[in-house]
């Protein structure tokens, strides 16, 4: 029987009709809501809509409930499944996990009561999301649509105690989640590289010329990105105040942070072969948060005529739980046009953007509460992370799983959304005011800088955690 042979006209019904017509009924609105939800389900996958659209369709949280309990302002729903690594110190050793709630889960217990796809065996008791990374695209699908099942109400029967694979979040250490082999970081936020060049070069000049046509980077140092929670010292060089003088050589006076997003590679590519534009998307395996610390004095002297070197060599700390497409994909949006055209190369069928609300907090040594200094978006990226891949791999250079790829600062338009304090102080002239009463041009030994973004959606919102460093002073 079909869908249309259920319904009953509204005309033909009657207070006294027939009990096989009111079963009919009830038939059709079963079948209807059944219909709906379905509906409902394809949408989540396949939505993408403009970011000035208010009606833009977000998906609703009652489309799955956990049987674990969370507050419905937490970064980790059953909508988000993230990875990362962890470990309970005199307990357990580093392996891969997932967190929902409060509740972080330990994905190698979890694949031996079999519970995730096969061709995840093994991988999960390894101290790094590298040889998961490596599987795939298709296999990290299965692997999220297994976890999300498994924490989908009923709880499953389990063979064991809960406690023998979930632990409360503030019993386990994070670590890096990955060994990142190599680190690149790119330039692609528009207002942000406008504000820079603004001040080193005028309103006039304030894009280089090649900007438009394609995503600068440059090479980053992979032995110092480190996980939320560590501290970092402040770094020494040499700087030049003044052009009449020699450079002098001492602690960083201009310390800063800078507001950004990264992806970790997937597969990757051979040497030889380019990752083109149509597989990018699968080839990025989820996206943190970022902080990369820059000395704008030191950078300020050095970068003329390679770039940054040991302006930003000392420290990049990333949140520790990578963030899957699949869970921000019910929030891409249409991206800014680009103009001109970019090369066949990077032109993306699907170009879109993330909405992902970022914000940035500074809290002094002697401060009570931390100052919000920076409200921004991820989807103020001009140059798109599938854009990013593409290009560093155009030569063919080889990427490989556990690569990772910096966005570059990100700044919207007004001054709130601006990603740094050389932007916010505009190079220090605009000193800005902390909730204290003191004030900063640039960051202070003892100010904590805490990065933090979500994607919010109804009920219940995609979360990263956060990326902390707190600055101490300089070596002596």
């Amino acid at each position: 029987m079909t869908f249309t042979e259920l319904l009953v006209p509204c005309s033909e019904f009657r207070p006294r009709r027939s009990l096989k017509s009111l079963l009919l009924l009830s038939l059709s609105a079963s079948y209807l809501t059944q219909q709906v939800l379905a509906s409902t389900k394809t949408e989540l996958k396949q939505s993408v809509c403009s970011s000035t659209d208010s009606n833009c369709w977000i998906p609703d949280s009652k489309i799955m409930e956990s049987w674990i309990k969370y507050d419905s302002d937490s970064d980790f729903p059953i909508e988000n499944i993230p990875y990362g690594i962890f470990s309970i110190p005199g307990k357990l050793k580093p392996r891969c996990g997932t967190i929902i709630g409060d509740t972080v889960v330990d994905l190698s217990a979890l694949g031996k009561l079999g519970f995730l796809p096969e061709e995840t065996k093994g991988v999960f008791a390894r101290g790094q999301l590298n040889d998961f990374m490596a599987l795939g695209s298709s296999v990290w699908k299965k692997t999220r649509a297994a976890l999300q099942k498994f924490f989908t109400k009923p709880k499953p029967q389990v063979s064991t105690k809960d406690d023998a694979f979930m632990f409360p979040v503030s019993e386990v250490t994070m670590h890096l989640p990955a060994a990142i082999g190599d680190y690149t970081d790119f330039y692609s936020s528009r207002p942000h590289a406008t504000n820079v060049g603004t001040m080193f070069r005028g309103k006039d000049n304030a894009l280089k010329e090649n900007w438009l046509h394609l995503p600068v980077g440059y090479h980053g140092r992979a032995s110092s990105v480190v996980v939320s929670g560590q501290d970092i010292y402040r770094p020494k060089g040499q700087t030049r105040d003044d052009a009449t003088k020699p450079p002098i050589f001492g602690e960083c006076r201009r310390l800063d942070f800078e507001l950004e997003a990264a992806f970790f590679v997937g597969p990757g590519n051979k040497m030889g072969h380019p990752i083109s534009i149509d597989e990018a998307h699968d080839q990025i395996f989820g996206i943190v948060l970022m902080n990369d610390w820059s000395a704008r004095d030191i950078q300020k002297w050095e970068y003329v005529p390679l770039g940054p070197f040991l302006a930003k060599n000392f420290a990049t700390t990333i949140s520790p739980w990578i963030v899957t497409l699949d869970a921000l994909e019910p929030f891409r949006i249409a991206s800014e046009k680009q103009d001109p055209s970019p090369k066949p190369y990077l032109q993306d069928k699907k170009l879109s953007a993330y909405d992902v609300q970022l914000q940035v907090s500074i809290q002094g040594k002697e401060a009570k509460e931390p100052t919000i200094v920076s409200n921004s978006n991820m989807k103020y990226l001009y140059w798109t992370f599938t854009q990013q891949l593409t290009h560093h791999s155009v030569t063919g250079c080889n990427m490989r799983p556990g690569d990772l790829l910096g966005s570059g600062t990100i700044s919207g338009p007004k001054k709130e959304e601006y990603g740094s304090m050389l932007e916010l102080s505009w190079s220090g002239k605009k000193p800005i005011k902390l909730n204290d009463g003191s004030e900063r041009a640039f960051l202070h030994d003892g100010d904590t800088v805490v990065v933090t973004g979500h994607a919010q959606g109804k009920g219940y919102r995609i979360g990263f955690g956060e990326a902390r460093g707190t600055v101490l002073p300089a070596h002596k």
